[in-house]
């Protein structure tokens, strides 16, 4: 079983593709930064920590109608 579920994830994005996109944007910054915001991620991949920043609220994102 994944976690966060993609039912959780679901109600914090409009979409699963905008889910897509920030969490693999996310998970490249932190594979060339090494920085993560989570203390004790439960993922040991770039994506599931990204996943985790999602579901923790750690991770803000903007849509191209927002900046508008």
């Amino acid at each position: 079983m994944l976690y966060p579920s993609i039912d959780v994830l679901m109600n914090k994005l409009d979409s699963k593709y905008t889910l897509v996109t920030v969490a693999a944007r996310r998970a490249r910054e932190m594979q060339e930064q090494n920085d993560q915001q989570i203390e004790k991620p439960v993922s040991h991949k770039f994506v599931g920590k990204a996943l985790e920043e999602l579901n923790a609220g750690l991770l803000d994102y903007e849509t191209n109608e927002n900046k508008e």
